[in-house]
């Protein structure tokens, strides 16, 4: 085998040398087992790589089917249709918006989303996930914080008591003992009425309602 022409290998040595280049062997290594010169080994490594190549198109590119184009070309597609627009798409994408109001007015009675959720579900026929109902919460107390109830009084009409037990503090005894905290505030005008005491009972806490005044 002469190094200056290409030889048609037979099936059994061309399927040897297809082997060992798919086994990773350089052109010089299979020279070196099989005695094929080197250039009929890198012709037959060129044809294997173009046939691999072409069959990797194929498999990516097909070509339509009964229609012989003479190269693998992607067939054109038509784009898929759009699904039809919403007629009155809520503002937020949110499936709880018909029912804001609603929702508002649970979170100014202090309710939560999960409890919400589940009104929805008995009240209105909820068919959406509690996840929607979470998020819509929690962007409405984002954007409305917390609100709280003003409360007016007329002069007299209500005080507020509060009656409980201070620290330990050292008694005329000379030992320590916790003494009573009495404090009434009127609820008009915020003016207080402040007192300890060391004993408590039904009759003091009478009279010190009857001092307050």
């Amino acid at each position: 085998m002469g190094e200056g022409r290409m030889n048609v290998l037979k099936p059994n040595l061309k399927a040897t040398v297809i082997t060992l280049l798919e086994k990773g062997l350089s052109q010089r290594e299979i020279n070196r087992k099989t005695g094929i010169n080197r250039k009929t080994i890198r012709r037959y490594a060129q044809l294997h790589h173009r046939a691999i190549f072409e069959e990797t198109e194929s498999s990516i590119y097909p070509t339509l089917e009964g229609v012989d184009t003479g190269s693998s070309v992607l067939p054109v597609q038509n784009p898929p249709p759009r699904p039809p627009a919403l007629e009155n798409p809520p503002k937020n994408g949110s499936a709880c918006e018909p029912h804001r109001k609603w929702i508002e007015e649970q979170l100014r009675l202090g309710r939560n989303a999960m409890a919400i959720y589940q009104d929805l579900v008995e009240l209105f026929a909820f068919t959406h996930q509690y996840n929607s109902v979470k998020r819509f919460v929690r962007r409405l107390k984002k954007k409305d914080p917390r609100q709280f109830d003003r409360l007016e009084f007329l002069p007299g009409e209500e005080a507020q008591v509060d009656y409980g037990t201070g620290a330990p503090t050292l008694h005329d005894s000379g030992k320590h003992r916790r003494p009573r905290l009495f404090v009434m505030v009127l609820k008009y005008s915020g003016r207080a009425f402040r007192k300890v005491v060391w004993k408590s009972s039904k009759e003091t806490w009478c009279r010190l309602h009857e001092e307050a005044f």
